[in-house]
């Protein structure tokens, strides 16, 4: 634990002080500055405010779910984890859990195939976010967003991020995956989910049958939808939703009521949101 712990954060370090093509921090500051030049200059809603209803919020929730979060434990605490289940396979006699050797592919076809099969699973564990009660409470976090802007994107509870990585885990492995692996990938689902959350309208014409975009997305967010669990659940293809029948654009959603029944009950602030599915289940 003090070995990851420690080597997390001299990576933490080297990524505040050493600009280099790989480093998450400033690719996560530059793509969320370009976002947020777009609305400024662009915006869709033109009577939106460029500092937004709880715009400083999803700041903070940007850079404590990147960076702090990861920091306070979870990288080393999900490493430590990872180790202590390949060990257990191996004691089994299982060395890895890959059916076949995906780095013997072309490294284009390696990105390819990590990026569509990592959306597809999360499609469905986003879905499993709204139709679980107990997950639900967590993933109320995100949905308390009223109003629509690039940063609403990383506003969520730290516990999707272990709902995420824990259900990613085993699906990428047999395919010889791990977690962390490819930054490309990562950076280009961090920009289309700052473009799908971001008070922009640009026409994608045919691509918006694979690519979630703004007026898409903020239906997934309406405070009113037909379906009981909601839709629109890709994060970064609107495929699935086509495919899987759960897309939902009546009309133009421009000013649609953001939320969920109930949120006026909802806390404003980033500690009592953090608490609030403990205390819902304690109560």
């Amino acid at each position: 634990m003090i070995e990851f712990l420690t080597n997390y954060f001299n990576y933490v370090i080297d990524e505040l002080f050493h600009l280099s093509w790989n480093n998450y921090l400033f690719w996560l500051i530059g793509i969320s500055l370009i976002f947020w030049m777009l609305e400024i200059f662009f915006p869709w809603r033109k009577d939106q405010k460029m500092f937004r209803k709880d715009f400083w919020l999803d700041a903070f929730y940007m850079f404590f779910n990147f960076s702090l979060f990861s920091l306070i434990g979870f990288t080393a605490i999900s490493d430590i984890v990872v180790q202590f289940f390949n060990d257990g396979l191996k004691k089994i006699g299982i060395d890895n859990l890959a059916f076949f050797h995906i780095e013997s592919f072309p490294y284009w076809s390696q990105l390819l195939i990590l990026f569509v099969v990592r959306d597809f699973i999360q499609y469905f564990i986003h879905r499993l976010l709204h139709r679980i009660p107990f997950l639900w409470n967590f993933h109320k976090v995100h949905h308390s967003v009223k109003e629509m802007g690039f940063a609403a994107h990383l506003r969520f509870h730290w516990m999707e991020t272990v709902v995420y990585r824990t259900l990613e885990y085993i699906p990428l492995a047999l395919i010889g995956f791990g977690i962390n692996d490819f930054i490309l990938v990562h950076l280009f689902s961090l920009a289309v989910g700052h473009f799908n959350h971001s008070n922009l309208k640009i026409n994608l014409g045919p691509l918006k049958y694979v690519f979630n975009n703004p007026q898409m997305h903020i239906w997934h967010h309406s405070k009113k939808l037909p379906e009981r669990f909601g839709a629109n659940f890709g994060l970064t293809l609107s495929l699935w939703d086509y495919i899987f029948k759960t897309d939902y654009i009546p009309r133009e959603g421009k000013n649609i009521e953001l939320g969920f029944e109930g949120d006026e009950d909802f806390p404003k602030d980033f500690i009592n949101q953090e608490i609030y599915p403990i205390k819902l289940k304690n109560e």
